[in-house]
């Protein structure tokens, strides 16, 4: 008996809305990141102002990519795939339009906080504790939404893009919250409930899981909806779909500690990051081996598709990238790559091609279906994909030069000497390389114009189809019949596929995560490693405000050009021990300036600190360092006041009570008696600076708690007695 058809309407309008806001933000936060390139050749960009500083428009550049560019184009695609795909309309309008709204609110706070130094410092996710917990709730309201809608469905089996969305929203959902555990000490600062090593495992496990559930999981979903849609084909083997979900979840999970080899974390959990990265070529590359697959008598379409094209290379970049990150993750390898621009080539591989040139696949696609009379130029659609790979190519290819020049002059050794001892010839070296770089996102960006272009001429041409009329039978009871594969029951069950896909992501995270966090003997401590004094604390709060662990590392590794270099009397590397009071870690993934670990056995003078800080060339001839003029009180030369560069020390004492709630052996006395020891140490710097005639400088100057951070780095491990190192090595 025939089944009467149920009408009802997709909701387009909160697709435009999403895909208006991926164009936007991708101008932006682009555009943010030619800034940041350009002030890597001409530090005078940075404008002597502090909001537009290199560090602090890094983590808005980054956040920007990810959550706003690539976030807002992952929401386009999923609701307008999963309502075709489930054959219903979102379950609820409102909840679609409270996470887009709320979507756009969280990055035009981080447009805000980033800038004004308002930062927990954790890569991809600086963001302070308010916003993190505002994200958790949009979250939360995303979740819902897809959820209902997938049990008010009219398809009784959930296709393969369904799969990967349920998965990105329980695994973003439990990285997001365990790495964001902090205790505050005011609405815009909180400190890490982890510390050293136990942090540094948590951020990267949320870190490479942030790429790989954010900006990769979804996207493999928008992959296996929208390139066969655009190819006109099935996808090429549902077989191979299943393995390469399941697989990828699983292992994807374990591979963060790839990004710590060499420092301080316990080898048993690097080793488990390398095994399951290595592991990750088979699934990632059987779904590149899908999609491209998919395209087997269509590619001759290639040709004439704009939106074909930038799909078979935004799959291509993905393929690139999934190899070479667990090539990366090889000791060997990664002994040559890590802190140098070989990695932010590799990341922008994935970014600018296999998340940026699937957005654009997907936004070219919508258009004709979302407004009437279709899209307004294929030509221009053609132009952006050229100015794309180009200003792709012309980004990735100096990056990869510069990362082997960098290892190769950082390494180089001569009778057991640094042949280039001078961390600043390696910089001088590369900045042709960082001028290409730019003229490739130029380039880039460009495409971008073009498709702003071609899409407001799109849709000022155009009726938006605001409510898509459709109509499907209502969902029928299904028995499993004979020959039917296995997996299809677990896709009649949404609620086993969440519970099952939680399940398999939490396997890795618990395994690598709970015996670092509870058993001490991972991270011995030394005896000769104490908190931070007041004065010092507040300094190491300015370096986070700063972003300063976006140029500079704090982990020397077991290498002798290393400690050669950074420790030069002592020869000693980073030690686990070292770390167990800071909260957060600083331990950094880029070196664009030397490391800092030891800085304060370097035997730099006070003053030395202070006029580097005022004027990095100085000091340093050729550094592309910005100046830090807001940390210093000046005056006009007839006395006005142009900068008060005072230090806040209103929460002085309660960020010693936070930390010592997390552990941080800081006594009732001690925080008693905080103003006054802090005074004492930043008058004596003080006196010590001023003993020079070219500087006149108050001992409440933000400068003088930075220098006292800077001086103390690196010189509490020198007190112990060699004994006890020789047994904590």
């Amino acid at each position: 008996m025939k089944q009467e058809l149920e009408h009802f309407s997709y909701d387009n309008r909160i697709v435009s809305y999403f895909l208006k806001a991926t164009i936007l933000w991708s101008l932006i936060a682009l555009l943010v990141g030619l800034t940041i390139a350009l002030q890597l050749v001409w530090p005078a960009l940075n404008a002597n102002t502090s909001w537009l500083t290199f560090g602090r428009l890094r983590a808005l550049h980054t956040n920007g990519a990810i959550f706003a560019f690539a976030g807002n184009a992952i929401f386009m695609g999923v609701y307008y795939s999963m309502q075709r795909l489930l054959k219903t309309r979102m379950a609820s309008d409102l909840l679609s339009k409270i996470h887009f709204w709320g979507w756009q609110l969280i990055i035009v706070l981080a447009v805000i906080t980033l800038p004004l130094g308002i930062t927990s410092t954790k890569e991809y996710a600086e963001l302070e504790w308010p916003i993190d917990i505002l994200i958790t709730l949009v979250w939360v309201v995303f979740g819902v939404n897809m959820i209902w809608t997938i049990l008010k469905r009219r398809e009784r089996h959930l296709y393969v893009a369904i799969w990967f969305y349920i998965a990105t929203f329980v695994t973003v959902a439990v990285l997001h919250i365990f790495n964001n555990l902090e205790l505050p000490v005011s609405w815009t600062k909180s400190y890490s409930v982890y510390a050293g090593v136990q942090d540094a495992l948590v951020q990267w496990w949320y870190g490479h899981n942030a790429v790989a559930f954010f900006l990769t999981t979804p996207f493999l979903g928008l992959m296996y909806y929208f390139l066969p849609k655009a190819a006109e084909r099935p996808v090429y083997s549902y077989r191979l779909s299943i393995v390469h979900f399941w697989a990828l979840i699983f292992i994807y999970i374990w591979a963060g500690p790839h990004h710590l080899l060499y420092s301080a974390l316990p080898d048993w959990a690097q080793n488990l990051g390398t095994v399951f990265s290595i592991m990750l070529i088979a699934p990632s590359w059987g779904g590149m081996i899908n999609g491209l697959l998919t395209l087997r008598g269509a590619w001759d379409r290639v040709r004439d598709s704009a939106v074909l094209k930038f799909f078979v290379v935004g799959v291509s970049a993905y393929g690139m990238a999934t190899f070479e990150g667990p090539m990366l993750s090889t000791k060997w390898l990664n002994s040559i790559a890590h802190f140098t621009d070989w990695i932010p080539a590799h990341v922008h591989v994935g970014t600018l091609g296999w998340n940026g040139f699937m957005a654009f696949g997907v936004v070219y696609w919508l258009l004709p279906k979302l407004w009437k009379n279709g899209r307004y130029s294929e030509k221009l659609a053609n132009w952006h994909f050229w100015l794309g790979t180009t200003g792709l190519l012309f980004w990735v290819i100096p990056m990869y030069v510069a990362g082997f020049t960098q290892s190769l002059m950082w390494k180089d050794m001569a009778n057991g000497m640094l042949v280039n001892p001078n961390f600043l010839d390696t910089v001088t070296k590369i900045i042709p390389m960082y001028l290409t770089r730019a003229l490739g996102g130029t380039l880039y960006i460009t495409g971008i114009v073009v498709m702003i272009v071609n899409v407001w001429k799109t849709v000022v041409k155009g009726d938006l189809i605001a409510d898509e009329e459709a109509s499907a039978p209502a969902l029928e009871a299904h028995k499993k019949h004979s020959g039917e594969h296995w997996h299809r029951w677990i896709e009649r069950k949404p609620v086993q596929m969440v519970i099952w896909s939680t399940v398999v992501i939490l396997i890795g995270g618990v395994i690598e995560i709970v015996p670092t966090l509870m058993v001490d003997s991972n991270v011995p401590t030394i005896s000769t490693v104490k908190p931070y004094t007041p004065l010092e604390l507040e300094g190491r709060d300015l370096y986070m405000r700063e972003a300063c662990n976006a140029c500079h590392t704090q982990m020397i590794r077991p290498f002798d050009n290393e400690v050669l270099r950074y420790d030069p009397t002592h020869k000693q590397y980073s030690l686990p021990g070292e770390y167990v009071y800071e909260h957060p870690h600083l331990w950094g993934s880029k070196r664009t300036g030397p490391d800092l670990w030891r800085v304060g056995a370097k035997g730099y003078s006070n003053s030395w600190h202070y006029n580097h800080m005022w004027q990095p060339t100085s000091m340093s001839p050729g550094s592309i360092m910005p100046r830090y003029v807001w940390m210093f009180t000046t005056h006009d030369a007839e006395g006005n006041l142009l900068n008060d560069g005072s230090l806040d020390t209103s929460l002085t004492q309660t960020k010693m009570e936070t930390l010592a709630k997390l552990g941080v052996p800081y006594t009732p006395e001690e925080i008693a008696d905080a103003h006054r020891a802090r005074r004492a140490q930043a008058q004596a710097i003080a006196a010590d600076l001023n003993s020079d005639p070219r500087i006149t400088v108050n001992a409440n100057e933000e400068i003088v708690a930075l220098i006292a951070y800077l001086q103390r780095l690196g010189t509490d491990v020198h007190k112990a007695s060699e004994e006890e190192l020789n047994a904590l090595k």
